[in-house]
């Protein structure tokens, strides 16, 4: 049977530069295989699909559960808060919980997402079976031994893994990604973390100027959470972490949304935060929602030959229809009610 082609109208946002233009885009067997330009086309706004490039899905098991504490006392293994409540909860509702997060987050525009997944072979399994059928990849970054099936290794800081470098060599042999946190409460595990040579530094929250040159010299993309970082008390400042010094310095920055605990896992909510308060370049915010994909998937950039992963936004039915910067609307207003049944990621037909 020959493949199916389907034609997307519309003001694209192409390539990584996310230019819009007036486009049509030919979709056939989930692959893009054709984008041109046009001299107009309908107001219909298509977008890549966002890569929520840090999560902690597992969390939501513990969403807005009443506690008070450090970083170290809530989340940092084996013994945070989060770690006990994992450790006793039913594998069905694990599961449930999961599901209902990655459901929320399609709606919300997400087709990706990098996890760091706790509870070893039997956590990466729940991932995987929560996700059955969505629709959604995620890519799987195991721990406690998880990470031997999973896509990857998700390393807690350096100072709470004693053989961090041994999992990482491990890991690396294997052909699996290695992701490491760093630097979410102080500078000091970031020189052991980048020592990994890790494909991700997830936060680098204070990081200071020679880690971000050397992130950049050697093409490590960094993950950064603002609203869980201020959530979680280890900011309270645009310079923490230091996204606007990290973009001058030539750092590749990523954007992800960490702890379903503590944080909504939407992306929408993630840009229109980090937008108000780090004055960033709405273009160059909505790029690091999207790049995860190119760095531990596969590009969800509007090319040929990349897989068909975006989505629709229709503004003619509200006030978006007024907007004269597309990319600055997507960042600072939109939300997951303008796409409802528009959420259309072409490769999981």
């Amino acid at each position: 049977m020959a493949k199916e082609e389907r034609v997307y109208l519309g003001q694209a946002l192409v390539g990584r530069e996310l230019d819009p233009i007036p486009a049509e885009i030919t979709v056939k067997g989930g692959m893009i295989s054709s984008v041109y330009e046009l001299k107009s086309a309908p107001a219909v706004w298509i977008c890549p699909a966002f890569f929520d490039a840090h999560t902690h899905l597992g969390d939501t098991i513990a969403m807005d559960i009443p506690c008070r504490g450090t970083i170290s006392e809530l989340v940092t293994p084996p013994d945070g808060l989060k770690h006990r409540l994992l450790a006793r909860v039913r594998r069905e509702d694990l599961i449930g919980g999961m599901r209902a997060s990655v459901e929320y987050m399609m709606a919300g525009g997400v087709a990706g997402f990098a996890d760091f997944r706790e509870g070893g072979v039997a956590g990466v399994l729940a991932l995987r079976e929560a996700t059955r059928g969505l629709g959604c990849r995620p890519v799987i970054l195991g721990r406690e031994g998880g990470e031997e099936i999973a896509d990857g290794v998700g390393i807690s800081s350096t100072r709470d893994v004693s053989d961090a470098r041994e999992i990482a060599v491990r890991a690396k042999a294997a052909d699996k990604l290695v992701a490491v946190h760093a630097g979410e409460r102080d500078p000091f595990d970031i020189e052991e973390a980048i020592g990994l040579d890790p494909d991700l530094i997830v936060h680098c929250t204070h990081a200071e100027e020679g880690h971000l040159r050397e992130c950049a010299e050697r093409r490590i993309p960094i993950a950064v959470c603002p609203r869980s970082n201020w959530i979680m008390g280890v900011t309270a400042s645009p310079d923490r972490p230091p996204i606007r010094r990290m973009l001058e310095l030539g750092c590749t920055v990523l954007l992800g949304t960490d702890n379903a605990m503590f944080v909504q896992p939407d992306m929408f909510r993630e840009l229109s935060f980090t937008s108000t308060v780090y004055r960033v370049d709405p273009k160059v915010l909505l790029r690091a929602a999207i790049e995860g994909a190119s760095y531990l998937a596969s590009p969800h950039f509007i090319e040929p030959k990349n897989r068909a992963c975006f989505f629709l936004i229709r503004p003619e039915g509200s006030n978006l229809r007024y907007s004269h910067d597309i990319c600055a609307t997507i960042v600072k207003r939109v939300s997951g009610c303008e796409i409802g049944e528009n959420l259309l990621f072409a490769s999981h037909e």
